[in-house]
């Protein structure tokens, strides 16, 4: 997979579209599985704020694509941002390239000069795209008025946030794939009790799990609430 990426950015592991908790969002998974098996000039953006997904929907769509055979690139401009934008150079000759974090970009000329010339050559090569940021392309505060015009021409979804069940259903899922026995008792109870923010959530799990391993006990209800009652934030 590394061969797929540019310098040193790696995907977030493990990643796949299969493990996104959809909730309200089984739209916006069907259109992005769709773009990573058919890329053929398509263009999705995806918007929403921290914590709702994007970046899983955009490194789950270059894996799935890299899986068929296909040359998929995964950006995300937070990372990118500080470095120079020479490094977007011949990734239009990509079938998939999903650029995370557009928002990083704004304001900064010659990253946005780079990412338009890099939109009308992947366009021109029929590269398809997909982009995410924490907001529309109207609202983004870029210089460069063609840039957003462009980023404004494919199908735009708002991710929408998890509810209750699908917070459970994320914490239930993550905590089977780092192997922890994690009681729904438990993980109910954090849903209700602590951040309604997933990635918060997510940490939690992880402060958890170290806890666990150190006072060497399950993830039971009592423990998880001995521990975060407290401090459920």
């Amino acid at each position: 997979m590394s061969r797929q990426l540019p310098l040193a950015v790696s995907l977030p592991s493990p990643v796949s579209l299969d493990d996104f908790v959809a909730g309200d969002n089984h739209q916006v998974l069907a259109a992005v599985r769709r773009l990573a098996l058919e890329p053929a000039g398509q263009q999705l953006y995806i918007s929403g704020p921290p914590g709702s997904g994007k970046s899983h929907l955009l490194a789950g769509a270059v894996a799935l694509a890299a899986d068929h055979g296909l040359h998929a690139f995964y950006l995300p401009l937070k990372e990118l941002a500080p470095l120079s934008p020479e490094l977007l150079a011949d990734l239009d000759r990509s079938d998939l390239l999903a650029i995370d974090d557009l928002q990083h970009a704004s304001g900064d000329q010659a990253w946005e000069q780079a990412l338009f010339h890099l939109y009308n050559r992947a366009r021109s090569a029929d590269t398809s795209l997909l982009f995410a940021a924490d907001c529309g392309p109207a609202a983004l505060d870029l210089s460069l008025p063609d840039l957003r015009s462009r980023l404004a021409w494919g199908t735009s979804y708002l991710l929408r946030p998890l509810d209750d069940e699908g917070r459970l259903q994320l914490l239930l899922r993550h905590a089977h794939h780092r192997g922890l026995q994690l009681q729904p008792a438990a993980a109910r109870w954090m849903v209700t009790r602590c951040s309604r923010d997933p990635k918060q959530l997510l940490a939690l799990l992880e402060r958890l799990d170290r806890l666990s391993l150190a006072q060497r006990r399950r993830l039971t209800l009592p423990f998880v609430r001995d521990q975060l009652g407290s401090d459920p934030e």
